[in-house]
């Protein structure tokens, strides 16, 4: 799997790399710091030479309600919770080497990341929350599921420090706080796979760096709003309910990676301001009601990797010829249950990165372009259930490459030409049921043999392929030589 660029520093990044579908998380640190703390290696707390250094007294008794909230009062038993820390909780100094606590995080995300776990069924988020001044990241995952409750809205009131907030699959129910607007130095906000519901907060507009935005999974409705983040990185509305167009404010978020709005109810065409995200590498609107036509400023997208658009009903509309020229580096196409009509375009074959290409269950006709013998690295072909027609232009070595993730059935015009080596009965169950093409005969012509003719002592025949009326032509006007040359003869 190709991994993706080098991010910028407080980016959690969540992919759904198709097709494996296969979700994993990137966490790294923020390099800013508040300026009142010392920004020093936190093993055994080396700095502080006499040992004297303790956790600040507010901030250690508002910790011990955040773990008694959670289910962890075992906590309580620690008598200084940055010098005994565990794995989850983190701490810096500051110039007077009191050290503060800058980092909360709660739930397994696996064996190797274990933070405290919460009880499920009387778990909540303690207001104490708000008695940690330099509090930047906050990690809840897992932790309400049998509890279900609304996010709180004192989380706003953490604007001047928090950089990360993650609620990710806690079961929170209700609306989005509008509060969250004023976490103004937030980098990431992560709400993914919650029961959210009403609409997404314009208030989330005023935070300028955010960098990751995840809302997936949740059941969020109405339209999207105006979305201007100039550093934005990750932006994945999948998997909700949301209505209306796609901004076109999108353009406003030139550094996107990854975009996904996926499994929405969204409407109307991709806006034209598309062609501005000159840094995106995966874009996912599949399962919309998006209509047609497919925006020519697609092209212009350079780093684009994956491009999904499956299950729009973008019906009477063509693949335009020049419409994926630029696009060097992608590697998956997936444009499969869109209506799609004409021919398959020419130029497709010339992407020299495409792997997987998906344009099955449309209603494309035509044949398959030739350029399609020089994709070398394609693994998977769905051209299934569409209206193609003519010969196979693939050797034996490629069907027999791709295997079953080649898939032409159901195009009755299709047919396999037999010297391509791809023997009926054996080769050919791979494509389910295509069979062979009818060759067209030919008549086969006759020469004739003529005298040959000398050059030295060395005999040539000659052959003509002049027609058998012509031979005979010629052979009377010999004998009649002959002919003539035994009269002479005869009187000498």
């Amino acid at each position: 799997m190709r991994l993706l660029p080098s991010l910028p520093a407080a980016v959690v990044l969540t992919l759904m790399w198709v097709p494996l579908a296969m979700p994993f998380t990137v966490i790294m640190s923020d390099s800013g710091v508040p300026s009142a703390l010392v920004d020093a290696p936190q093993t055994g707390f080396s700095m502080n030479k006499n040992g004297s250094a303790r956790t600040n007294p507010q901030e250690q008794q508002a910790v011990y309600e955040i773990m008694k909230a959670t289910g962890n009062g075992w906590a309580t038993e620690i008598p200084d919770v940055c010098r005994g820390r565990w794995h989850g909780i983190e701490c810096m100094p500051d110039k007077d080497e009191v050290f503060h606590v800058v980092s909360l995080s709660f739930g397994a995300l696996s064996d190797d990341t274990a933070f405290p776990t919460c009880d499920q069924t009387q778990s909540f988020i303690s207001p104490s929350i708000t008695k940690l001044p330099y509090i930047r990241t906050l990690f809840f995952y897992r932790c309400f599921s049998y509890n279900p409750q609304p996010i709180p809205s004192f989380l706003g009131q953490l604007g001047p420090t928090l950089q990360s907030l993650v609620l990710r699959d806690n079961g929170h129910v209700g609306p989005i706080p509008a509060e969250l607007g004023n976490l103004t130095r937030l980098r990431v906000l992560d709400l993914h796979r919650n029961n959210l519901n009403g609409s997404i907060p314009v208030s989330l507009g005023r935070i300028a760096g955010l960098r990751s935005l995840d809302l997936s999974e949740n059941r969020l409705t109405g339209p999207i709003p105006s979305l201007s983040f100039p550093v934005l990185n990750v932006l994945d509305l999948s998997q909700n309910h949301l209505m209306g167009p796609i901004p076109s404010s999108l353009g406003n978020c030139p550094s996107l990676i990854k975009m996904d709005m996926s499994r929405n109810r969204l409407s109307g065409p991709i806006p034209i301001s598309i062609g501005a995200l000159k840094s995106l590498i995966l874009m996912d609107l599949s399962y919309n009601r998006l209509s047609g036509p497919l925006p020519i400023s697609i092209r212009s997208l350079n780093s684009l990797q994956a491009l999904i658009l499956k299950g729009n009903p973008m019906d009477s509309t063509t693949i335009p010829g020049d419409g994926f020229e630029g696009l060097k580096g992608l590697m998956i196409l997936v444009l499969s249950d869109m209506g799609l009509e004409g021919p398959i375009p020419d130029a497709l074959g010339r992407l020299p990165s495409l792997r997987v290409v998906h344009l099955d269950r449309n209603n494309i006709n035509g044949s398959i372009p030739l350029s399609f013998q020089d994709m070398k690295d394609l693994s998977e072909l769905r051209l299934n259930d569409n209206r193609l027609t003519g010969p196979v232009p693939f050797s034996r070595e490629t069907v027999w490459r791709m295997g079953r993730k080649l898939r032409l059935y159901n195009n009755s015009g299709l047919c396999i030409d037999p010297r391509t080596g791809i023997e009926v009965g054996s080769d050919v169950s791979f494509l389910s049921g295509i069979s062979l093409c009818e060759m067209p005969k030919s008549t086969p012509t006759r020469t004739t043999q003529h005298l040959t003719s000398i050059s030295g002592d060395t005999q040539r025949p000659v052959w003509s392929s002049n027609s058998t009326s012509s031979a005979t032509k010629e052979a009377t006007f010999l004998l009649l030589h002959i002919t003539t040359l035994l009269f002479f003869l005869s009187l000498l």
